[in-house]
């Protein structure tokens, strides 16, 4: 692993980092921007969040769609299934559900019942599947078994909303997408960027931010580190590496050795959750469905 990569994985800071991340007394930058009255310009805030997205891109070099496929039809499942559930739960369910329905036209065909049972680990199961029975018949009737390129034909689909379409364009199709999960959301509002709850609003506004060649990059970035180390309840503030660029610095543990232990995936030295994760990801892959806790 690279120097590079053990300081995004929980490694103590250099000086030059210190120093750019922390004010004089000590503190972040933010702390002492939080205390100030004058509001943060339009212009101000688009600069931080560009600068916030730079620096994510340095600490996150490895950042990529944290779901198992091997083309895009994979994807569309993986994707579905991960609703109300987390990618990892998916990840191990995936490789016996591809297995026995590797194909639209195989899962358009599946008995209802069997299909479930594959998918039950994953939650919500029998709405699951009617999902992808639905989406699958959809392929193989609408589109000669081959999932389509684009927003307006991929939102038709049973089950596939703009986050869904958003999360295959990105990923198997190259065309740039803001993928508006639960991380995304919180912390583009953590950080200040919207205010807005609803997802498509969040996601025009964010669109405003930063270039679309951006957009897929970003979202990862961003998922990437809400899971890891901005936490929706215990955010790691003390050992976030663009604390000094957050108003809302200070929401969570802020000493660095507490809030190190706060740190997830292989920021904490855990492992991921893909089972097949890419060359260059710096953590150990997921274990299979089914292994005992320690075994991996």
């Amino acid at each position: 692993m690279s120097p590079k990569q053990n300081s995004a994985v929980g490694e103590q800071p250099s000086a030059k980092s210190k120093k750019a991340t922390k004010a004089a007394d000590g503190k972040p930058a933010s702390a002492k921007r939080a205390k100030s009255a004058k509001p943060e310009s339009r212009l101000a805030m688009v600069r931080r969040a560009r600068r916030m997205n730079r620096e994510l891109a340095d600490v996150y070099p490895y950042a990529h769609p944290e779901l198992d496929f091997r083309d895009p039809f994979e994807l569309l499942v993986a994707t579905v299934l991960s609703a109300q559930t987390t990618d990892l739960r998916v990840n191990q369910t995936t490789p016996a559900l591809f297995a026995k329905y590797p194909t639209p036209e195989d899962m358009a065909a599946a008995v209802p019942e069997e299909l479930e049972e594959v998918i039950r680990p994953t939650g919500f199961f029998r709405a699951k599947a009617r999902s992808l029975i639905g989406l699958s018949t959809a392929l193989r009737d609408r589109y000669d078994g081959e999932v389509p390129g684009t927003l307006k034909d991929l939102v038709t689909l049973p089950g596939v909303g703009r986050k869904t379409a958003n999360v295959v364009l990105g990923n198997a199709f190259d065309v740039p997408g803001l993928t508006v999960d639960t991380h995304f959301g919180r912390l583009v509002r953590r950080w200040k960027w919207t205010d807005q709850e609803d997802p498509e609003k969040v996601e025009a506004e964010i669109a405003e931010i930063f270039p679309k060649s951006e957009w897929t990059m970003l979202s990862h970035r961003i998922i990437f580190h809400g899971r890891r180390v901005c936490h929706s309840r215990k955010p790691a503030c003390g050992a976030c590496p663009i604390a000094h660029l957050c108003p809302s610095y200070g929401e969570g543990e802020t000493d660095p050795e507490k809030a190190k232990k706060l740190l997830k995936y292989e920021m904490g030295g855990y492992p991921g959750q893909r089972l097949s994760p890419p060359p260059d990801y710096p953590g150990k892959p997921a274990p299979p469905l089914g292994t005992p806790a320690g075994a991996e």
